[in-house]
């Protein structure tokens, strides 16, 4: 074998002990890291929910038959319980489709279904400057409190006012509410 060929030979064994070393690192910091994430996630979740209803003590899951990529029971909603047991509420995320993109929203109403308590908007891709408003303050408030029977938009008789030159987003926001509600409240009966 020539001088360059051993050298060669050289370089290419020293890569492929470093790659070796750096996926075994990366193996055994993956297990660890991957159960941390998913507590933050709950822990997240849970501070999110609370938000929405801050008299509750606890959020009980109620799981549907369907599995997740990972095998886990998919989450429906939550009930939202307070000290004594007694469900004060229902909390959930649901996904809706936008204007530009998907639109995640928490939300929560009342046990009897009679008003909204609140919602929060998690993450979306609405254009900046207009549907991206459904994030501020303005927009949210008008949830807070909502009668159930006025959860649509001022220009369809509700209490919501659109965001002016966003109506497809303040309405699939509006959506995603009604249409978690209405699920949440047949599964209840």
């Amino acid at each position: 074998m020539s001088e360059s060929n051993k050298e060669t030979a050289i370089i290419i064994a020293k890569i492929v002990i470093i790659s070796v070393v750096a996926a075994l690192l990366l193996g055994l910091t993956y297990m660890p890291t991957s159960a941390q994430l998913k507590i933050n996630e709950a822990n997240a979740k849970t501070e999110i929910l609370a938000g929405l209803i801050s008299d509750a003590a606890s959020f009980d899951p109620v799981y549907s038959d369907a599995l997740d990529e990972e095998g886990n029971p998919v989450i429906l909603y939550y009930r939202a319980l307070d000290s004594s047991g007694s469900i004060i509420g229902y909390a959930f995320f649901q996904t809706q489709t936008g204007a530009q993109g998907m639109i995640v929203v928490a939300g929560a109403v009342d046990s009897t279904f009679s008003y909204v308590f609140g919602m929060d908007v998690l993450s979306h891709s609405e254009t900046p400057g207009l549907g991206a408003k459904i994030v501020n303050d303005d927009f949210q408030s008008q949830f807070i409190d909502v009668p159930l029977a006025s959860l649509s938009l001022s220009k369809d008789g509700g209490a919501i006012d659109a965001i002016t030159g966003a109506t497809i987003s303040s309405r699939a926001v509006v959506d995603a509410l009604n249409t978690k509600i209405t699920e949440i409240e047949g599964a209840e009966e």
